[in-house]
């Protein structure tokens, strides 16, 4: 294990979590009004619409690969009867569904980031920064799973990449675990990583501000000002404003 295995596989990553944390909690700190996404919908909207749900679809599910593959011990899968040749299966086919939507959608938005006027001059270089990382984390990912997975005889990174990662979240890192995994992989962990430290000072903020409330927020009532369902016929300006002798003549005269 050579000084540049601990400072790729142990120093770096725990770097980067350090930053992705506290950049997080600095970023909700003093730039509340940045926490945003920069939505560019106002400028263009037709591409967005095809192009926001495809890359996000996609990257949910390849989310949800990575949480099954990595953090989820293979032995644990096999006790539940999802053995090494059914995970093979699963994990590529639908993988690379995943990932060709994912792609799909993020070439999508790259095009219209830089056709379209408007929506390229409000791209930041910190934007431009988040998608190359981006990119090149799919790109290398995708490359690993075609040469490995779907052209190769498969790669069994559940022995070598998911216990690496295991390890430093329990704190007993294992960085001789990744010094035989193929440059694909490592590759593809390497921009992660990255991406990972670049996070808190990108858009990509906006995925821990989902509006999940809005599915357990009360109705909204709205009532109808239509005229004629009203009582009275409605009258333009302001209404006047009752005195104390308006309102004793009215008692008045309902006496």
């Amino acid at each position: 294990m050579s000084p540049l295995d601990v400072l790729l596989w142990v120093a770096f990553p725990y770097a980067a979590f350090a930053v992705f944390v506290l950049g997080h909690i600095w970023r909700y700190r003093y730039d509340k009004f940045g926490w945003t996404t920069r939505s560019s919908q106002t400028y263009e909207n037709r591409l967005l619409r095809w192009g926001s749900p495809m890359f996000h679809l996609g990257i949910l599910f390849v989310l949800a690969g990575h949480v099954v593959g990595l953090l989820i011990p293979a032995e644990w899968l096999e006790a539940i009867g999802v053995d090494e040749h059914i995970y093979h299966i699963g994990a590529t086919v639908l993988g690379s569904a995943a990932a060709l939507l994912t792609i799909a959608g993020l070439i999508i938005l790259i095009y219209r980031r830089r056709s379209i006027g408007p929506v390229f001059l409000a791209t930041t270089r910190m934007d431009k920064t988040m998608y190359v990382f981006l990119g090149a984390t799919i790109l290398f990912g995708t490359v690993a799973t075609v040469m490995y997975q779907v052209l190769g005889p498969g790669y069994e990174y559940r022995g070598t990449v998911s216990p690496w990662l295991r390890s430093l979240i329990f704190l007993q890192p294992e960085p001789e675990l990744m010094a035989g995994v193929p440059l694909a992989f490592q590759l593809h962990v390497l921009c992660a990583t990255a991406l990972f430290a670049l996070w808190p000072f990108t858009r990509l903020v906006h995925v821990f501000s989902a509006p999940v409330g809005y599915f357990f927020r009360p109705y909204i009532v709205y009532r109808s000002r239509d005229a004629g369902r009203s009582n009275r016929p409605t009258r333009r300006g302001w209404e006047p404003v009752a005195t104390p002798q308006d309102a004793k003549k009215a008692a008045k005269a309902r006496r």
